[in-house]
C-alpha cells in the first residue's frame, strides 16, 4: 500500500477522533496500528503523528491515574462517613 494511502487512512481516523471524542481510545488503537502498519513496510512516519501518539498515550496514563486517585479518595470519603 502506498505511503498516500496510509496517510489518507490516519487522517480519517483523527478526523473521527475529532467527531467521535467518546471512542478516543478505540481510534487511538487504529492510528496506533495504521503507524505500526507503516513501520513494517519500512514507510516514514510522520514526526507530527509519531508526537501525537506518544502524547495521546500519555493523556490515556494520566487519565488513568486519575481515575485511581479518585477511587481511593471515593474510598476514604465512605468509609469515614461511616464512622
Amino acid at each position: 500500500m502506498a505511503f498516500e494511502d496510509k496517510e489518507a487512512e490516519l487522517g480519517l481516523l483523527l478526523s473521527r477522533m475529532q467527531n467521535q471524542p467518546q471512542d478516543a481510545h478505540e481510534l487511538y488503537e487504529l492510528v496506533r496500528q495504521k503507524l505500526n502498519e507503516m513501520k513494517a513496510y519500512g514507510m516514514p512516519l510522520p514526526a507530527d503523528l509519531v508526537q501525537f501518539e506518544r502524547d495521546l498515550e500519555a493523556e490515556f496514563l494520566a487519565e488513568g491515574a486519575d481515575r485511581r486517585r479518585r477511587a481511593r479518595l471515593d474510598k476514604l470519603i465512605a468509609e469515614r462517613a461511616r464512622r
